[in-house]
């Protein structure tokens, strides 16, 4: 592993399985190369609801991800598994603090039975993992770039990010393999 700072994983609701959080960790450390581990005990998405959209407020579970873990050596991952929202977008399927400590994914829209189709427990891994890089990539500092093939391409639909790859290209590699750890001064 990397001299960088470790990835958390915190389950946001008690409805994502442990094995499924674990497997998550074990793919991100290999893509990042750096130490990853889940967390406990989940935390209540019940405060981040609007119940005029029927969603949860990303940036809400964002800002609290950031003041309970202010001090933490770690960048950290929300994994939600409720339908995400920012006001000036249907949904999204995470988001995260560019240049920051935090990110949120959601696996409601990832899961094929949101859109009418049998389960496929490998393709939710998959396109977990792929938005976790993604947002994560941004807390790196990373924007959105133009080769589709990188995972740090923008994406507003399912069948966009099963096309990309779950690694970045090689100019933004660069960017996260030469980051650091946070310093005390950057808390």
């Amino acid at each position: 592993m990397s001299a960088g700072d470790p990835i958390w994983i915190q389950s946001v609701g008690d409805t994502v399985p442990l094995e499924f959080l674990d497997s998550l960790a074990a793919r991100l450390a290999r893509v990042f190369g750096r130490s990853c581990r889940v967390l406990g005990p989940s935390l209540d998405p019940a405060p981040f609801y609007d119940p005029d959209r029927g969603q949860y407020w990303s940036t809400a579970i964002l800002r609290h991800l950031a003041a309970r873990f202010s001090d933490a050596p770690a960048r950290v991952l929300g994994v939600a598994d409720v339908d995400l929202f920012v006001p000036v977008l249907t949904f999204v399927f995470g988001e995260a603090q560019l240049e920051g400590r935090c990110a949120v994914i959601s696996l409601c829209r990832l899961r094929e039975e949101f859109y009418g189709l049998p389960p496929n427990p490998e393709r939710l891994l998959e396109r977990a993992v792929k938005e976790a890089v993604h947002e994560l990539g941004h807390t790196f500092g990373l924007r959105h770039c133009r080769d589709w093939r990188c995972v740090m391409a923008s994406t507003h639909a399912v069948e966009r990010l099963d096309l990309k790859e779950a690694d970045f290209c090689p100019a933004c590699r660069r960017v996260v393999d030469t980051a650091g750890g946070f310093s005390a001064d950057a808390r």
